[in-house]
């Protein structure tokens, strides 16, 4: 049995919420049919397969998937990062027609590759950051043994590949005759790869930013057709400012321009662009983000000058702070002035390590008194994450924001699903950087909301010990408070499995939490430390023999009666005290522990207590310790005999189980009651069992406390029923011929 914490209601101004985003819509909209059937599959994939000689998997059916379906099922895969040898075997033959394919960070050999993809028609290949197994010789000339992928390929992203060792030069990019845009971003891709690029017939987009390009001359050899080029970071560049934008020049029917630099880099090309005159005249995008000795004058006057203009990147310029470029008209900017600006800059940036931390400092500034829910935005925080595990300062800067985004009321507006997900890579990053002390702080932070506790699914498993690891190595009284909130309430939301593998944990726990209780009671101390150390106890002992044992070995029994005589008139410590100590009490292997007579005394006392709860707990430990009968009872028989009419006494005096209290107790289940049930020949205890699940039953899933709830409440009404004629026939002390059912 436990209890919740009850928390009165605090009066705050009522919460704005973005309920028409696109965001909230979307993240609280149930799972698409083709999702849901997806993750199953991928989930238990071998279930589904047959294994090939080579190791490789085949799925069992030969019907063929549809295209759209085969397509999402490569990305679902790649996406969990399950694209490995054996895998990419269900993509062999023709059960499946692949032609956007994304096998981005996919661990497999060159010949894995060509057997599983190359022989589909591919309009689109999204190979970015895929092991040093395969090179980017091995795709090009993987994909060019297809006659129709040399036509048709529009698309390929060969991002942080490596470079064939024995021939560095051999890239056969002209073999492609049909592509239309080519990223090759972190590679070492020079200048003759370039030259042998820009032949190509219908290049419109390409992405060479961050490798080894010195020259950017080869351009005038697609200057008739490019619409699109990217190259920030261009380290190796050599060329001269006035030579660089000659060629820039003569790139006329160029739409969209990145010259951005997450080095901050002093080059004055960027500077010098904006001076130009007649330059690019079909530009609707320029990126120019990192620049240094960038003015709001030249950026304005450039844009009025490009009236098409719809997007200029400024984060990290000393541009953006006017209303012309504050991004809220029809001219998008990416920057850190406003929210707007730094959204556009996660939006467009989420795969660039470095402008993501910046985006995320500003947006951790603009967020601090934030009382408006932003699922929008907390989205853009979840995939800045996830495409940076690694990166400590982008993790770091996004739990703080995380953090804003989901403090106090803020969660409550915010989807499960996007919960969920910032929580798990919370966690994630916790597990990956273990000694970042301020990183592990947010993420305890960010779950202490009571809603994320209560309604999100994550990981509880992981969390519980993170949060023990934290509540034994801190003595900072508010850091303790808070993880002694969330173990309370983590510790229920645990399977049986679960709670035991976490055994030696939660012997620490219990050490801990008693010095807490002694030290409080010691300084006659009331906070609110002290009331969440008592129901965190409460909860951890909840159908938990091994915890109880714990208690007890720790001497909990002696702390607790003190307890009782130094707070002897507060009622709210009193029935939190008994509460727990009707948890031990249910664990029968436990009563000789409990049979001495300063405790039975005390408790006896407090069955005709004026304070309902604090009756009905210590009737549930006399219940319990009558319970095993006059042999296992090891105090004076004449003790047992008084608590026997006691108890019936005062559980005839009670009003109806529908009553209220203001500790509603809640179980995990009702087996601790059908062993009372049984005593026969202790009407007392069938009465106290009986009202206690008719006062269960009779309670709805939800209280007046905000985020707390009820765990294994039934509200059977046959249970009900058949609880109600028990009650009746043990108060009228009638005999029952059928017992309680026990399934």
């Amino acid at each position: 049995m436990v209890r919740f914490l009850h928390i009165q209601n605090r009066q705050r101004a009522p919460l704005t919420l973005c309920g028409e985003c696109p965001a909230v819509q979307a993240e609280a909209s149930p799972y698409s049919l083709v999702d849901i059937c997806l993750n199953v599959l991928v989930a238990d994939l071998e279930k589904f397969c047959v294994e090939r000689p080579d190791g490789s998997l085949c799925l069992k059916e030969s019907e063929r998937l549809p295209q759209e379906v085969a397509d999402r099922l490569l990305q679902t895969m790649a996406y969990r990062e399950l694209l490995n040898d054996g895998t990419v075997g269900i993509f062999r033959g023709n059960q499946m027609r692949l032609k956007q394919a994304c096998i981005r960070k996919a661990k497999i050999s060159a010949q894995s590759f060509k057997k599983a993809f190359c022989h589909h028609k591919l309009v689109e290949l999204d190979a970015a950051g895929m092991n040093d197994a395969v090179t980017v010789t091995d795709v090009v000339h993987g994909l060019g043994s297809s006659t129709w992928i040399q036509n048709n390929l529009q698309c390929l992203v060969l991002d942080s590949l490596t470079i064939s060792p024995s021939n560095p030069y051999e890239r056969c990019f002209s073999q492609l005759s049909g592509l239309r845009s080519l990223s090759i971003t972190n590679v070492l891709f020079h200048n003759e790869d370039l030259a042998e690029v820009t032949s190509l017939p219908k290049l419109e987009s390409l992405d060479i930013s961050n490798t080894s390009v010195s020259d950017i001359t080869a351009l005038h050899a697609c200057k008739n057709q490019l619409k699109s080029l990217t190259m920030h970071s261009l380290k190796c560049l050599k060329m001269s400012t006035p030579k660089f934008l000659e060629v820039i020049r003569e790139l006329k029917h160029l739409i969209h321009l990145d010259i951005s630099d997450e080095q901050h880099s002093t080059s004055d090309i960027p500077c010098r662009l904006l001076e130009q005159k007649d330059i690019l005249p079909n530009l609707v995008s320029l990126d120019i983000s990192g620049s240094k000795s960038i003015t709001d004058e030249a950026v304005e006057a450039f844009v009025k000058q490009h009236p098409r203009m719809s997007f200029v990147g400024l984060l990290g310029t000393e541009a953006g702070y006017t209303d012309f470029l504050s991004g809220e008209g029809t001219l998008k900017v990416s920057g850190g002035e406003n929210e707007m600006q730094i959204s556009e800059a996660l939006k467009r940036y989420s795969e660039r390590a470095c402008f993501v931390k910046e985006a995320f400092f500003h947006l951790f500034t603009q967020t601090c008194f934030m009382r408006i829910t932003k699922p929008e935005i907390l989205k853009l925080v979840i995939i800045g994450m996830r495409n940076h595990p690694l990166d400590l300062a982008v993790q770091l800067t996004a739990s703080a924001c995380a953090l804003n985004l989901t403090r106090q009321g803020l969660a409550a507006g915010m989807p499960v699903r996007l919960l969920s997900s910032v929580i798990q890579l919370l966690l994630k990053a916790m597990e990956t950087f273990p000694e970042q002390q301020q990183l592990q702080k947010n993420c305890l932070l960010s779950l202490s909301s009571v809603r994320i506790l209560q309604d999100v699914p994550f990981n509880r498993f992981a969390a519980a010990k993170f949060v023990v690891q934290w509540l034994c190595n801190q003595e900072n009284q508010h850091i303790q408070r808070i993880a002694v909130n969330i173990i309370s309430i983590l510790a229920l939301k645990l399977s049986d499995e679960q709670a035991a593998q976490l055994t030696s944990e939660f012997y620490i726990v219990v050490g801990k939490l008693l010095e807490i209780i002694e030290q409080k009671t010691n300084q006659n101390e009331l906070d609110t430390t002290f009331h969440f150390t008592l129901s965190a106890l409460w909860n951890l002992t909840d159908e938990a023999p091994t915890t109880c044992r714990h208690f007890i070995d720790n001497k909990g029994l002696e702390l607790f009666l003190r307890v009782l005589e130094t707070f002897s008139s507060d009622s709210s410590i009193q029935h939190k005290v008994l509460g727990l100590l009707n948890n031990v009490a249910e664990v029968r292997e436990l009563h000789s522990k409990l049979m001495q007579k300063d405790f039975i005394d005390h408790v006896s006392e407090l069955l005709s207590s004026a304070e309902m709860e604090v009756g009905y707990f210590s009737a549930g430990i006399i219940a319990n310790l009558l319970s095993r009968g006059e042999q296992a009872w090891t105090l004076s028989q004449t003790q047992r005999r008084s608590l026997i009419e006691k108890l019936h006494s005062a559980l005839l005096k009670w009003p109806t189980p529908e009553c209220k209290m203001v500790a509603l107790p809640a179980y995990r289940s009702l087996r601790p009651f059908y062993p009372l049930l049984d005593c026969f020949a202790l009407p007392g205890v069938q009465i106290w069992a009986a009202w206690a699940i008719l006062h269960i039953c009779c309670k709805t899933h939800s209280t007046s406390t905000p985020g707390f709830t009820n765990c294994g409440l039934l509200e059977d009404p046959n249970l009900q029923t058949m609880v109600s004629a028990f009650f009746a026939s043990t108060v009228s002390e009638t005999p029952v011929q059928n017992r309680f059912c026990k399934s």
